[in-house]
């Protein structure tokens, strides 16, 4: 068998490849194991807005004029609906937390982000002492329903192994390398936080920060916007809600923790003051890295491999950017960003 690549990992960094791949008539096949949950339990919000700090996410305004009609697509080709937009509500912590924000919507790279008007209106069960602010252009990728779609495209088409790479069964040849019965001429790394079992590029400094979510039902919390507050409350329909995220530098693990959940818990208390049931708890490990930008580039020795990866808790705005940015570069000599080239390591 013979392919132009070969993808080592189905999360939002390889799909986002393999749309370009696809739409420059390029072959490939796919590996995928199952072994890295971070783009399936996503909570897969865009948001323009560091909300902690009020500044810009890095090339938000870039991003999403690329990002959003790359999702439209997938949706219509797939015949899926996986963006919902709607408008994130800020709660202000204090006085000095509006005044923050008014500064805020003077920096010309927030403008048309943070709406000038605050939101005074008293939302039952939602816990607010200093009123909201409105967030524009935000919205929620259904990161689950996506990759688990593309997976099945891929099933259908035959182009989907899942399986887990082998890495020491790359042979390398001057002009193409092969891998068991597979010629390729160039393999593409997708893994996220696998690449830690990646010899050729485990040297790179990818961080692992845990992230855990509840959903939760809620009948008596009526909200149709995503509640930013200590952590974040998203409305997923029929009163349910995911409630998130943790941090968690420590647990190298994927699986639910006790700590986790009662992290959330407590401070739940503090942003709604209605019953509810906790329905669920997932986690999942997201690669992140020092400067949060991500790790994009070819391996100094070996330029048939490259890396896609360290797109950290932002992955959907930033990985059809970025995966473009990739493709151009191998296929047409553009020079990748270098905010975001590996080269920065060497």
């Amino acid at each position: 068998m013979k392919v132009d690549y070969i993808i080592v990992g189905l999360g939002l960094a390889g799909l986002a490849f393999i749309e370009e791949l696809i739409t420059a008539k390029k072959t490939f096949v796919v590996f995928e194991d199952d072994s890295q949950t971070s783009s399936l339990v996503a909570g897969g919000v865009y948001n323009p807005v560091i909300l902690k700090r009020y500044t810009p996410v890095w090339n938000a305004k870039e991003q999403l004029k690329v990002a959003l009609p790359f999702y439209q697509r997938i949706e219509k080709k797939l015949s899926i609906k996986v963006d919902e937009k709607f408008i994130i509500k800020k709660v202000f912590k204090s006085i000095e937390d509006q005044n923050n924000w008014f500064s805020a919507i003077d920096k010309p790279k927030l403008s048309g982000f943070l709406n000038p008007v605050l939101d005074s209106q008293t939302y039952p069960g939602v816990i607010a002492d200093f009123d909201f602010g409105n967030v524009n252009e935000a919205g929620r990728i259904d990161t689950k329903k996506l990759v688990q779609s593309y997976r099945e495209y891929l099933k259908e088409k035959e182009l989907i192994h899942f399986e887990s790479f082998q890495y020491d069964c790359i042979d390398f040849h001057k002009d193409h390398i092969s891998y068991n019965h597979i010629i390729a001429n160039r393999i593409v790394f997708c893994e996220g936080f696998g690449i830690v079992k990646n010899p050729f590029f485990n040297y790179l400094p990818l961080n692992e920060a845990k992230g855990e979510l509840l959903t939760i039902h809620a009948p008596a919390l009526d909200i149709n916007f995503l509640l930013k507050s200590t952590l974040f409350i998203l409305p997923i329909g029929n009163h349910h809600y995911k409630v998130g995220a943790t941090f968690n530098w420590t647990d190298k693990t994927s699986n639910p923790s006790k700590e986790g959940k009662q992290e959330l818990v407590d401070k739940l208390k503090k942003v709604i003051s209605v019953p509810y049931r906790i329905v669920s708890q997932s986690a999942g490990i997201r690669p992140t890295v020092a400067g949060r930008r991500p790790l994009v580039g070819r391996h100094p020795e070996h330029p048939q491999l490259s890396v896609l990866n360290g797109l950290g808790t932002r992955g959907v705005m930033i990985a059809p950017t970025v995966a473009k940015n990739l493709f151009n570069h191998l296929e047409k000599e553009e020079i990748l960003d270098s905010e975001i080239d590996i080269n920065r390591f060497h």
